[in-house]
C-alpha cells in the first residue's frame, strides 16, 4: 500500500461519513465531502497529527453545465511536513451554497470572492462576497460554459463624451461557418469567386 493510499485511508477513518471518499489521481490525493462538512474536513486535515495540511493553496470552480450539481469546488492545500497535497472536492447546483473556510484560512477570501465572481458560487459567513475581477455592474459570470464569447456589453472611450461608455455588444460580421480544410486538401465546394473560373 503506498503512502497516499495509507494517508486516504486514515482521512477516510478520521472523518467518517463527512468523507465521501478519496482517490489518487496524478500523484496527489482527492478527497470527496458535501458542501456542509467542508468546514470539518479542513480542520481536520489541517490539525491531524498525521495530516497536518498546514498551507492553503487556492480555492477554483469548475463548470459542467450537463449535470444536475454543475460545479466543482476544489481546494488544495499542502503539507510540509509530509511534502504532500491534497485535492477537497465538492458539487453543488446554481442554488446551493458553500460554507466560507475564511476562519480557518483568513487567505481563502479573495479566492471565495473570485470563484463568485467567475461562476457564481456563494460562501455563506464570507464578511465581503462581492465581485473581484469584473466591473461594477457585470452581467454573469463569465467563467460559466453558457456565458458568451463575446460578452453581453463591450466598453470603449467616446472621444465626443471624453469618457469610458458601456454599449450592447454588436457584432459587425454575420457568425461565419468555418469548414479548417487545409488549402492543399481543397474544399468540396465551390469557393466564392471560383465559380467565374473556367474549366
Amino acid at each position: 500500500m503506498s503512502d497516499l493510499q495509507r494517508l486516504g485511508e486514515h482521512i477516510k477513518a478520521g472523518l467518517g461519513i463527512s468523507c465521501i471518499g478519496f482517490e489518487i489521481a496524478c500523484g496527489e490525493l482527492n478527497v470527496y465531502t458535501q458542501p456542509a462538512d467542508i468546514v470539518n474536513v479542513i480542520k481536520f486535515l489541517r490539525d491531524d497529527d498525521k495530516c497536518q495540511f498546514f498551507n492553503f493553496i487556492d480555492i477554483c470552480g469548475v463548470d459542467y453545465p450537463s449535470r444536475e450539481k454543475r460545479f466543482d469546488v476544489v481546494y488544495h492545500m499542502m503539507s510540509p511536513s509530509l511534502l504532500q497535497r491534497v485535492r477537497i472536492k465538492l458539487q453543488v447546483d446554481e442554488m446551493t451554497t458553500v460554507p466560507s473556510i475564511i476562519d480557518d484560512f483568513p487567505g481563502s477570501d479573495w479566492f471565495e470572492r473570485e470563484a463568485y465572481d467567475m461562476y457564481g458560487i456563494v460562501f455563506t459567513g464570507h464578511p465581503d462576497m462581492r465581485r473581484i475581477l469584473t466591473d461594477y455592474g457585470f452581467e454573469g459570470h463569465p467563467l460559466r460554459k453558457d456565458f458568451p464569447l463575446t460578452g453581453y456589453v463591450e466598453l470603449r472611450y467616446d472621444d465626443k463624451e471624453k469618457r469610458v461608455v458601456y454599449e450592447p455588444v454588436k457584432l459587425t460580421q454575420e457568425f461565419r461557418q468555418f469548414d479548417f480544410l487545409s488549402p492543399w486538401e481543397g474544399a468540396n465546394y465551390v469557393l466564392p469567386g471560383d465559380e467565374k473560373a473556367k474549366v
